[in-house]
């Protein structure tokens, strides 16, 4: 699988999952919604070694500015990733905070979209590299 399709194809694995995570988490399914979100996980892992690989297609210094942001921001947000599954463990033998939890995975969402963002305005100002 090329590095475009492969990328491609977990990003979208990827957002699938997290719409059927907040879809579930919203109905309170929550061995669908732990499913989803570990599933979510794992597509995002492959997104970001395709992703990775697409450096070698595109130059991604020539970019600018947008090309260091992108990548703060996208390795921020995956560590942040352990918000809102600290806060659903803690969720599942504290109701109470369930208010929390779905503050920090809506945070989490809306960075990851940024990211997404960031991610495709970086790939539009890189040019491709020649062979």
């Amino acid at each position: 699988m090329t590095p475009t399709i492969g990328f491609l194809t977990f990003l979208a694995i990827t957002v699938f999952f997290l719409v059927l995570a907040v879809i579930t988490g919203l109905s309170a399914m929550r061995r669908w919604h732990l499913a989803c979100v570990a599933s979510a996980v794992l597509g995002l892992i492959m997104a970001v070694r395709y992703a990775y690989d697409l450096g070698s297609i595109y130059d991604l210094e020539a970019a600018g500015w947008i090309t260091p942001f992108h990548l703060w921001l996208a390795k921020i947000t995956t560590a942040l990733y352990l918000l809102p599954v600290i806060t659903g463990i803690r969720t599942m033998f504290v109701p109470a905070t369930r208010r929390v939890h779905r503050k920090a995975a809506y945070f989490v969402l809306a960075l990851t979209a940024l990211s997404a963002v960031t991610g495709a305005w970086m790939l539009i100002a890189a040019p491709i590299r020649v062979a």
